[in-house]
């Protein structure tokens, strides 16, 4: 199971704004809902965050993975957070769900390499 999630997230990127250039009322609408489901109230946004993790791992979505293991990591979500998020994805979806938390875990965990790289690329000498 070898998959490179930036380039999942990526194509998400490139596929979305084609989308939008196609339907940029729907997707407006859908950006909008989006932002509205995010903002803070009796849930705050991290948790709102691993929830879609979850789902993604449930709905067995790659690129959807590779984009919110990428925003947990924005968020400050640890490592320790997703491992237990989607421990729950687990338990409600079985063995497939088990694959596809393995590779939650997995992007989380490349896209926290890529930050620490820059991190200490831009440290002082």
């Amino acid at each position: 199971m070898s998959k490179d999630n930036k380039e999942l997230a990526r194509d998400l990127n490139v596929a979305a704004a084609t989308l939008r250039r196609a339907v940029p009322d729907v997707m407006a609408a859908f950006g909008a809902l989006g932002a509205a489901a995010r903002q803070d109230g009796a849930l705050d946004h991290k948790t709102k965050e691993l929830i879609t993790l979850v789902i993604a791992v449930s709905k067995r979505c790659d690129a959807c993975i590779a984009y919110h293991a990428k925003q947990a990591l924005k968020l400050g979500v640890s490592r320790e957070e997703v491992a237990e998020a989607v421990a729950v994805a687990v338990h409600m979806g079985g063995g497939p769900a088990m694959v596809y938390a393995a590779e939650a875990l997995r992007a989380y965990d490349e896209f926290a390499a890529v930050e620490e790289e820059r991190r200490e690329l831009l440290q002082p000498a």
